[in-house]
């Protein structure tokens, strides 16, 4: 097992095909594997460790991921968005390496002892040389060997480095992807950066598939229209924050005008209801697909599917329409079980951790070791619930919990609360210190354009459908709630302003 295996059989069965766009620019497969073979001989060469990339999608980000596999090192993106001693932190860790970076960071990042910088536009013209006959064919099929690492995104402390082998990332392609299943004018938007194991998995998916790969380096809902219309784009995946852009950009439109869309999959964070009910009407053609995973998965665990979504749409009864803001079942190959704080698994309906077994669950951190546990199941540290259906309902993670007077409460459920309100857009629940119940409950709301609502009434609204120790003691309106760029509500950023203020 080896992410070159998935390259390899795509060059061989369908070379001509195109591999992957950026701008005017692209590969074919053929061109893709032979780029990465003289990439991989390159990077055999230089001696190091690990291959970085700190730079938006291009094409020198699918030659790297597969020239690192090919010369058996590990890929590290880097979130190019860090500056200072947050991005130092992260590059000592993979000293000795290479790193592609754009022409304007080469000069600043040059000099490191141990760090090889190479601008992108010199690693892709080297790639993409003349000189096949360099092509070396062999590669390691150890599929303990590690692939990618990959930071998490730091939203509840520092950033960890997540080891993925390639049997954890193989092992989700070939359980998820048919190869070759792809039409030849298939193509799969992808405008997630590199750093987000949604971005590694699309280019390893859409290559085993034999789908072309349509990059948008920066995200606008305008520049995702234009180029998905542009290139007749059949999939695509967004955060919800990318989603709520789109759906805002074509408030008062029939529809989204895109007749070749087949498939839009979502994940990274919470959908408001609201928003993805517009999308449903404005996508009408698409089939949706709520896609839940963590980086130490491998991406996708759980997914809500194209029929969950029309039937949750439309039914009469309450607990089927719930579910267009669960995550759907977990996939055929993976088991998932909800456990108290004691480790005892809970029935159906009751709230607790989400633990998940299977083959592409990785749950390791370099330095830290597996966190996989003896019976093989690792602890996501989110909250959850599943359903007599066995349908996953997440609350946030597990270090979001707000105990009050001894009572634990999850944000998420209050927050589902407020999103059914016709007023409010989105919504943040936090605990904050209190002297008599040691937390108190306290949220931020954004209302919809021309909407508004008063403090008394969403008081009553959240105590109608919850109970009044879940009611928070204050809203603070806000005209957006803080993000970070895949989409995750940054907690302790709402918490840290609540309490300033």
């Amino acid at each position: 097992m080896n992410l070159m295996m998935l390259l390899e059989m795509a060059a061989e069965g369908m070379g001509d095909r195109v591999a992957v766009v950026s701008g005017d620019d692209r590969l074919t497969y053929s061109e893709l594997f032979e780029a990465s073979g003289r990439a991989a001989a390159g990077l055999r060469a230089s001696e190091v460790d690990h291959l970085a990339i700190l730079d938006t999608s291009s094409l020198a980000l699918p030659v790297a991921v597969f020239a690192a596999a090919w010369a058996g090192k590990p890929f590290v993106p880097l979130n190019y968005r860090l500056t200072g001693d947050e991005l130092d932190r992260l590059v000592e860790q993979v000293l000795p390496g290479q790193l592609i970076t754009d022409a304007d960071r080469v000069d600043s990042l040059a000099g490191r002892s141990g760090l090889e910088v190479i601008g992108r536009g010199d690693y892709l013209a080297g790639a993409r040389g003349e000189g096949a006959e360099s092509l070396e064919p062999e590669w390691s099929m150890d599929p303990d060997e590690i692939a990618i690492l990959l930071f998490t995104s730091g939203t509840t402390g520092p950033p960890k480095a997540a080891v993925i082998r390639h049997k954890h990332l193989v092992s989700y392609i070939l359980m998820s992807v048919e190869f070759m299943s792809a039409d030849e004018n298939d193509a799969a938007l992808v405008c997630v950066p590199p750093y987000h194991i949604a971005g590694m998995a699309a280019i390893a998916s859409s290559v085993y598939a034999g789908r072309r790969i349509v990059q948008l380096p920066n995200f606008t809902p305008e520049a995702w229209l234009e180029l998905a219309r542009k290139e007749q784009v059949t999939n695509a995946f967004v955060v919800p924050t990318m989603l709520a852009r789109i759906v805002e950009l074509l408030e008062g439109e029939g529809s989204a005008d895109l007749p070749h869309l087949r498939a839009l999959s979502y994940g990274g964070g919470k959908m408001p209801q609201s928003v993805i009910e517009r999308a449903l009407k404005l996508f009408p053609e698409t089939n949706f697909a709520n896609a839940y995973g963590l980086t130490e998965t491998s991406s996708t665990i759980s997914i809500l599917g194209p029929e969950d979504h029309r039937a949750a749409l439309t039914s009469d009864d309450a607990k089927v329409r719930r579910r267009l803001v669960s995550v759907g079942q977990p996939l055929p190959a993976i088991e998932v079980e909800i456990r108290d704080g004691e480790g005892n698994a809970l029935g159906a309906n009751e709230r607790g951790e989400i633990y998940v077994r299977g083959e592409q669950v990785s749950g390791e951190y370099l330095g830290k070791g597996s966190q996989v546990q003896e019976d093989g199941f690792f602890p996501t540290r989110d909250g959850g619930s599943l359903d007599e259906e066995g349908y996953l309902f997440i609350e946030g993670r597990i270090d979001d919990i707000i105990v009050r007077g001894g009572e634990n409460i999850s944000p998420g459920e209050i927050e589902d609360a407020l999103l059914i309100h016709e007023a409010i857009a989105d919504a943040a629940v936090v605990g904050l210190p209190d002297e008599q119940w040691g937390e108190k409950v306290v949220a931020a709301v954004v209302c919809k354009p021309d909407r508004s609502a008063s403090e008394a009434e969403l008081q009553q609204w959240v105590k109608d459908r919850l109970r009044s120790s879940r009611t928070p003691e204050s809203f603070d309106f806000w005209p957006e709630l803080p993000y970070n760029e895949t989409g995750k509500l940054l907690r302790r950023t709402v918490r840290s302003r609540l309490m300033a203020g």
